[in-house]
C-alpha cells in the first residue's frame, strides 16, 4: 500500500517553525539558495521534516490537485525527481500542464520541460503545447536544435509514434517570427525522416512571404516537392502571392492553371490575390480581365474583390470606372465597408470633386455604415485644400457630435489647413488643444508650425520652436529642415541655412533637392550665382539628380545677372540631362536676352516655346515689352 494514499488536507499534522500559514509564491532570489536555507529563512513557507520527498508523493499530489503540498517541497525538488514524476503522469496529459502551471519556471530543466511538452501535445488543443515551446524557444539558453533533441528523446523514451510535437515546434518559431529556425526545424525533422504536415509547411511558407524573403519561399517550396508533401489550395495561393509580391504577375496566372492541373481548385481567395497583385502594379486593366475570369468560371467575387479594383481604379484616377465597380458590387447584394467608401472618397478628393465625395458620406449613413474618423480627415483636409474654412470645421463639430475623438492625422489636417492660411494663433491653439487630448505631436504637426512662423517671417520663434523639440528627442527629418532652411533663405539670412545643412549631415539626415534648391534660391537673390552653381555640383556629387527647378533657379540667376551664355550653358546641360524646358525656362532666358538688348533672339525663343505648346504668360510678354522699351530708349540704357 502506497502510504502517502490517504494524504489530504484535514489528515496532515502540520509541524511548522512559524503561526503564518499564507504560503507567498517563491521567488527568483529564493530561488538562488539552496534549498535548506530556503527552508529556513522564509517566514512565508512552513517547514516539515515529515513531507516526503519522492515521485510518488509528487504524483499523488499532481493526481488528487494538492497543489500546496507540492508548493511547500518546490525548493527541494531535483530536475531527475521531476522527470521520473512526468513519466509516471504520461497518460494525463492534463495533470501535467497543472503540474507545471504549479512549478516555478526555475526548478523545471529543459530536459523535464521537452518531456513535458511530448506530453501535454497529446491533449486536443495546440495552444498549450505552443505557448511552453515559445517559453523554451524565448529562453534563450537552449538552442532550438537543443530543444528539437530533446523533443526527439522524450518521443523515443514515451514510446510516442506522433511527430505532432515537432510541427508545434515549427509553428511556435514562425509565431515568433523566427524563420532561420522554424526551417532548421524542418530540415531536422527532414534528416529524421519525418514529413512535416501540410499545415506546418504553410505557415512557414506565410511567414516568408510576410517577411518578404520570397527566394526562401521557393526553397521550402522545392523541398516540399520532393518530400512529396501534397500541396492544398492555401499552399498554391501564398506561391501565388509570392509570384505578385516579385511582380512576376503572368506566371500567377499561369500557377493557376499548374494547380488545377494537379486537381486543386483554385477559390476567391486565389483570384483576389492575382487581383491585388495586378491593383498594386498600377496594372487595372489585367485585374479588370481577372474578375471576368472568376465570372465565368462561376467563383462569385466577394468584398475584397470589389474593394481592391475600386482601390486600383481610384489610385489611377479612373473614378467613373471605379464607381461603376462599386455599383456592381452593391447590385450582387454585397455590402461595402467604410474602407471602400473612404477609398472612393479619397479618389473623388484628389480629384478636387467634393460633391461626389459628400454624396458617398451621405450614402453611408443612410446605409447604417458610420463613418470613420479616416473618413472626415479625408473630407476636412480637401476643404481646407479649397479654402473652405467654415465647413472644415463643421466637420471637426460632427466628429465630437458623432462620439468620436479626433486623432493625430485630424489635428495635423487643421494645423497644416490654419497654417496654409496663416492663421498661427489658431495652428498653435490646435497644437496645445493636442497636448491636452493626450495625443503626442509628430514631425508633420511641428513641420507646419516651423513653416507658418518661417513664411510670417517670425523665424526667431521657428528656430526656437525647432530647439526646443530636437532637444528633446524628436529628431528633425529633411522636410522639417526643409522648412526651417526655406525660412532662413527667405529672411535673407542663407548662412543659417547652410549651418543647417552642416547640421543635417552631422544628423545624419540626407538632403534632398529641396534642400538644395532652396539654399541655391538663396544665392541667386543674393547675386551669388558661382555658390549656387557650387551647391548645384555639390548636389550631384551627392548623387542627388537635379530636376527642373535646380536648372532654372541656376539660369534665372545667370540670366538676371546678364550673363546670358551661361544661362544658356546650363540650358544646354538640362536638356542633355533630359529634362525639356518649361515656362519658367523660357521666361528666365527671354529676361536674359532682352537685359542684353538682344530682342530678335528673344522673339527667336518666343516662337520656340509656342512651338512646344508653352503658352506664354504676362511674365513673358512685359519681359519682351521691357526689352523694346529698352530698345527705343537709349539713353536709359547708358547709351547716349
Amino acid at each position: 500500500m502506497n502510504p502517502y494514499k490517504f494524504l489530504n488536507r484535514s489528515s496532515l499534522n502540520f509541524k511548522t517553525t512559524t503561526h503564518c500559514h499564507s504560503f507567498a509564491p517563491f521567488s527568483s532570489i529564493s530561488l538562488q539558495k539552496t534549498p535548506q536555507e530556503t527552508l529556513s529563512q522564509s517566514p512565508n513557507i512552513p517547514t516539515n521534516p515529515i513531507l516526503p520527498l519522492t515521485h510518488n508523493f509528487l504524483e499523488e499530489s499532481a493526481r488528487s490537485s494538492q497543489w500546496h503540498l507540492i508548493k511547500q517541497i518546490v525548493p527541494n525538488l531535483t530536475p531527475s525527481l521531476i522527470s521520473q514524476t512526468l513519466q509516471n503522469l504520461h497518460e494525463t496529459p492534463q495533470i501535467v500542464l497543472d503540474l507545471l502551471n504549479h512549478l516555478h519556471h526555475g526548478v523545471i530543466d529543459a530536459e523535464s520541460r521537452c518531456l513535458a511538452i511530448v506530453i501535454v501535445a497529446r491533449l486536443p488543443s495546440p495552444r498549450p503545447s505552443l505557448q511552453l515551446l515559445k517559453l523554451a524557444v524565448g529562453s534563450g539558453t537552449t538552442s532550438v536544435r537543443e530543444i528539437f533533441e530533446m523533443l526527439a528523446i522524450s518521443r523515443d523514451r514515451l514510446g510516442v509514434k506522433s511527430s505532432i510535437v515537432f510541427d508545434y515546434l515549427v509553428k511556435s518559431c514562425c509565431e515568433m517570427n523566427r524563420a532561420d529556425e522554424g526551417f532548421e526545424c524542418f530540415y531536422m525533422m527532414k534528416e529524421k525522416g519525418v514529413a512535416p504536415k501540410i499545415e506546418t509547411c504553410n505557415e512557414l511558407l506565410s511567414l516568408f512571404l510576410k517577411l518578404n524573403r520570397t527566394e526562401a519561399a521557393w526553397v521550402l517550396y522545392a523541398e516540399m516537392f520532393r518530400l512529396r508533401i501534397k500541396s492544398s489550395v492555401y499552399t498554391f495561393n501564398i506561391m501565388i502571392n509570392v509570384l505578385c509580391k516579385e511582380g512576376k504577375l503572368k506566371k500567377a496566372k499561369d500557377f493557376v492553371g499548374h494547380m488545377e492541373s494537379l486537381g486543386v481548385k483554385p477559390n476567391v481567395v486565389t483570384y483576389n490575390t492575382i487581383i491585388h497583385g495586378y491593383c498594386s502594379r498600377g496594372r487595372v486593366e489585367g485585374a479588370d480581365g481577372i474578375l471576368n475570369t472568376m465570372k465565368r468560371k462561376k467563383i462569385q467575387p466577394d468584398a475584397y474583390t470589389y474593394g481592391s479594383l475600386i482601390g486600383g481604379m481610384c489610385k489611377q484616377g479612373r473614378l467613373e470606372k471605379a464607381s461603376k465597380i462599386f455599383e456592381e458590387m452593391v447590385q450582387n447584394g454585397l455590402l461595402p465597408s467604410a474602407v471602400t467608401y473612404n477609398t472612393l472618397i479619397d479618389g473623388f478628393c484628389s480629384k478636387g470633386n467634393l460633391e461626389m465625395s459628400f454624396a458617398y458620406k451621405d450614402e453611408m449613413l443612410k446605409k447604417g455604415i458610420k463613418p470613420t474618423v479616416s473618413t472626415y480627415n479625408l473630407l476636412i483636409h480637401a476643404l481646407f485644400m479649397e479654402q473652405r474654412i467654415d465647413e472644415a470645421e463643421g466637420m471637426m463639430k460632427e466628429i465630437q457630435e458623432n462620439g468620436m475623438a479626433p486623432d493625430a492625422i485630424t489635428y495635423n489636417i487643421l494645423i497644416n489647413g490654419y497654417c496654409r492660411c496663416g492663421n498661427v494663433k489658431k495652428a498653435f491653439s490646435l497644437h496645445d488643444e493636442m497636448l491636452t487630448s493626450g495625443i503626442w505631436p509628430t514631425k508633420v504637426t511641428y513641420t507646419s508650425l516651423i513653416h507658418v512662423l518661417s513664411k510670417k517671417n517670425r523665424i526667431k520663434e521657428a528656430n526656437e520652436l525647432f530647439n526646443k523639440i530636437t532637444s528633446k528627442g524628436v529628431l528633425p527629418d529633411v522636410i522639417m529642415f526643409n522648412a526651417l532652411i526655406d525660412g532662413y533663405c527667405s529672411n535673407g539670412n542663407v548662412e543659417r541655412a547652410f549651418e543647417l545643412l552642416k547640421d543635417m549631415d552631422r544628423m545624419k539626415v540626407l538632403p534632398d533637392e529641396v534642400t538644395f534648391n532652396t539654399i541655391m534660391q538663396g544665392r541667386c537673390r543674393e547675386g551669388k550665382v558661382e555658390e549656387a552653381r557650387e551647391l548645384f555640383d555639390d548636389m550631384k556629387r551627392r548623387g542627388i539628380k537635379p530636376d527642373h527647378v535646380s536648372f532654372n533657379t541656376l539660369i534665372s540667376g545667370y540670366s538676371r545677372r546678364g550673363d546670358i551664355k551661361d544661362a544658356f550653358r546650363v540650358r544646354d546641360e538640362m536638356l542633355n540631362t533630359g529634362f525639356n524646358p518649361t515656362l519658367l525656362t523660357y521666361n528666365a532666358l527671354i529676361q536674359g536676352l532682352c537685359k542684353n538688348q538682344d530682342g530678335d533672339h528673344a522673339e527667336q525663343l518666343l516662337k520656340e516655346m509656342v512651338s512646344k505648346g508653352i503658352r506664354p504668360d504676362d511674365s513673358t510678354y512685359l519681359s519682351l515689352i521691357d526689352g523694346i522699351t529698352k530698345l527705343d530708349n537709349p539713353v536709359e540704357n547708358g547709351n547716349s
